[in-house]
């Protein structure tokens, strides 16, 4: 974990997984660099608010593998739910309700989230039947926000068709990414 800048009740806190992905932002509003994981990343913003820094919104800024051919760009994602939890599963063996999606924003794609990188198609073609992209981060990150009683968005740049080339691809296309993600922020946040 490690916070640059200073977060103030007046803005936003950026909240990014890995260096790489935060390459270009330009100091102008404070970032939290959270490590890769659903772990990770609740745990440096959980650690973060509760030292009684509260930012006026929540903005998780990252890359994300697209699930559908064609899908690129930048998106501010409207669902995000954990695709590593078996939530109908759980709910069952308990008879208490899970934790489910994560309505943000109208309109936006899915996200699915969990701590695995998809590298594999059939990995791929499984999670495109109920999400658009995949990342590692914004369901943990949009879960503390909504707890701490934050606005939270999450804007995902596409860095890879996720499925096999995945790993390459990511390594590839991560700079260009973070710059398209600095220039999403300077132009949506101030």
């Amino acid at each position: 974990m490690r916070l640059t800048g200073t977060v103030t009740p007046d803005r936003p806190l950026l909240v990014v997984a890995l260096p790489e992905e935060a390459a270009h932002l330009d100091g102008g509003l404070p970032v939290l660099l959270t490590g890769m994981g659903k772990l990770n990343a609740a745990a440096a913003l959980a650690t973060l608010l509760a030292g009684g820094r509260r930012p006026s919104a929540v903005v998780n800024l990252g890359t994300a593998g697209a699930l559908r051919p064609g899908l690129a760009g930048t998106h501010e994602v409207g669902r995000v739910l954990q695709h590593d939890l078996d939530t109908p599963l759980l709910e069952q063996l308990t008879g208490r309700t899970m934790d489910g999606p994560i309505d943000l924003s109208a309109g936006g794609p899915v996200l699915a989230t969990g701590d695995r990188f998809v590298s594999a198609d059939a990995d791929r073609d499984l999670l495109a039947r109920s999400a658009d992209l995949v990342d590692m981060e914004g369901y943990a990150v949009a879960t503390v926000a909504r707890r701490a009683q934050l606005p939270v968005r999450l804007v995902k740049h596409v860095s890879d068709e996720a499925g096999d080339g995945a790993v390459r691809s990511w390594r590839e296309s991560v700079d260009d990414c973070a710059r398209l993600l600095a220039d999403w922020a300077r132009t949506h946040l101030g």
